[in-house]
C-alpha cells in the first residue's frame, strides 16, 4: 500500500511562488505509471493540473503551462509541483496522485490535499 503526504500549501500573493511536495512512502504492487498534481476548487470538480510519467514524460492543464513544473527526485520518492506567477483562480485543495499497474488494472492513490489561496 502507498501513502503519499502532501506539504508546502499556504496563502500567497498573485504574481507568488509556491512548491508543494508529495512525498510517498509504503511498498509498490506491480509496476509505477505516474504520479501527478489534481487540484479541486469549491464547487468544481478534481481536475489534472500536471502529470510525470515513469519516463519522465511530463503534460500540463493549459491553464498552468509556462507557470508550474512538475517533478519528481526518484531517491526520495517526492514529487514536486513548483508553482511560479500564481493567480487567485489557482486557488484550490491540491492532490497528488500516484497511479500502478498490477494485475491488468491500475490503481489510483491520493494524498490528503494541501490548501493554496492565492490572494492580496
Amino acid at each position: 500500500q502507498v501513502q503519499l503526504v502532501e506539504s508546502g500549501g499556504g496563502l500567497v500573493q498573485p504574481g507568488g511562488s509556491l512548491r508543494l511536495s508529495c512525498a510517498a512512502s509504503g511498498r509498490i504492487s506491480g509496476i509505477y505509471v505516474s504520479a501527478g498534481w489534481y487540484r479541486q476548487a469549491p464547487g468544481k470538480q478534481r481536475d489534472l493540473v500536471a502529470a510525470i510519467r515513469s519516463g519522465g514524460v511530463t503534460n500540463y492543464a493549459d491553464s498552468v503551462k509556462g507557470r508550474f513544473t512538475i517533478s519528481r527526485d526518484n531517491a526520495k520518492n517526492t514529487v514536486y509541483l513548483q508553482m511560479n506567477s500564481l493567480k487567485p483562480e489557482d486557488t484550490a485543495v491540491y492532490y497528488c496522485n500516484v497511479q500502478t499497474y498490477y494485475r491488468s488494472s491500475y490503481s489510483d492513490y491520493w494524498g490528503q490535499g494541501t490548501q493554496v489561496t492565492v490572494s492580496s
